[in-house]
């Protein structure tokens, strides 16, 4: 599979709603692939269809539970409340304070087209929501509680063999 060019903030495609898939065909196959594989390497836990530019409702997310693969999602059932630190691949070395609900029930399709309902709690439902906020063509930034911060990254240390 392939790497593909994650679209950033300023980038139109990224204000679009997406179109529904309703057919499987071998080119949106590997695109689900592509995009597993671009998230991989970005170390993101979701990417969204119009991330790397292509106008379709579909996302994928790995927690780190495994991989999600949602076609055609829509948010069904929400609860409760979390506010958090959030960032995104389409804004790389930013991050900030976005509220979510702290459950979450998802409709959609799997690769086989078939319905399947879903449903998280925490880091999950956060990023079924930021997923799904993509595809309508909204970005977390315009949801952030003050202002947006420059991610820090801790460089670690190499330790000296003795």
């Amino acid at each position: 599979m392939a790497i593909r060019t994650i679209r950033e903030i300023g980038d139109s495609v990224l204000t679009k709603a997406c179109k529904p898939v309703t057919k499987m065909t071998d080119r949106t196959r590997e695109l689900i692939h592509d995009m597993l594989d671009t998230m991989y390497e970005a170390g993101g836990v979701g990417l969204a269809a119009p991330q790397v530019g292509v106008l379709k409702r579909i996302l994928v997310i790995d927690i780190g539970e495994g991989p999600i693969v949602l076609l055609n999602p829509q948010i069904i059932e929400t609860e409760g409340e979390q506010c958090g630190e959030e960032g995104c691949l389409s804004v790389p070395g930013k991050t900030g304070t976005v509220t979510r609900p702290m459950y979450v029930k998802v409709r959609g399709q799997n690769e086989e087209l078939e319905e399947i309902e879903l449903e998280g709690e925490g880091l999950l439902a956060r990023a079924f929501c930021h997923e799904i906020d993509h595809l309508e063509g909204r970005i977390y930034v315009d949801l952030v509680e003050g202002e947006l911060r420059n991610v820090e990254y801790q460089e670690e240390e190499e330790e000296e063999e003795l």
